[in-house]
């Protein structure tokens, strides 16, 4: 059974009530994204508040909005970020993306978005919709951040990587472009299972870069520990 709370060196997670526990996707994304210059950023489908409380804790001049449409996840999210140090900054709605009125344009916009289309329906509805497109289309998402984003703002996202190349499909469609990529591989010698994108209006030449997560089971390869080394308690 998952922990009921993650602790952070400066936060706590708890998740009893989240379909979704805390995962090496979450952390990723939080770690990696690009806050260089953000007043503004929005996480799509907070969750327990995972990513926005790494946002808060990278950025402390930025305001920090997180949408959530599952009522569980939303009311924890909201308690986790009560008990953060930022919870001035960090505030929580219960939305659907598409229905989202923004009270201003965000610098960045970050997801980890739902995974699976035609797949097998997890027997837990608050897994569904977390990890399932029937609530959130990759395409919706793309439209959404299209209308939320300030100029020159960013879109971050990490998927799967057969995701990632129909959402750089997708977005070349919608006048997105993908402007820099991180291939996330389980170990040296395994091929990539995630990948990171950051996605802009604006085309700029492509940034490729390389993070594995472990060299031997338990044993973290420098490359993920470089990038959360200010999270894990024991990096």
């Amino acid at each position: 059974m998952s922990n009921s709370f993650f602790r952070f060196k400066q936060f706590t997670i708890h998740q009893e009530r989240c379909a979704m526990k805390v995962g090496t996707d979450g952390v990723l994304l939080g770690a990696w994204a690009d806050l260089r210059g953000a007043a503004a950023v929005l996480d799509v489908g907070c969750g327990s508040g995972l990513i926005a409380l790494m946002v808060a804790q990278r950025a402390p001049a930025a305001i920090v909005h997180a949408v959530e449409i599952d009522r569980d996840a939303r009311e924890q999210a909201s308690e986790n970020v009560a008990r953060s140090p930022w919870n001035d900054r960090v505030s929580v709605f219960q939305r659907a993306i598409q229905q989202f009125q923004p009270p201003r344009p965000y610098d960045v916009i970050l997801c980890n978005p739902p995974f699976f289309s035609r797949s097998t329906p997890s027997p837990v509805p608050g897994k569904n919709i977390a990890r399932h497109c029937d609530a959130l289309a990759h395409e919706e998402l793309l439209d959404a951040a299209g209308k939320m984003i300030a100029p020159g703002g960013t879109l971050q996202v990490i998927l799967p990587v057969d995701g990632a190349e129909r959402l750089g499909k997708q977005a070349a469609g919608r006048q997105w472009h993908v402007n820099k990529i991180a291939r996330v591989l389980p170990n040296p010698g395994k091929p990539p299972a995630r990948v990171l994108l950051l996605l802009a209006r604006e085309e700029k030449p492509l940034e490729q870069e390389t993070i594995i997560i472990e060299i031997a089971r338990h044993h973290y390869h420098e490359s993920y520990r470089a990038l959360t080394r200010d999270f894990y308690l024991h990096a």
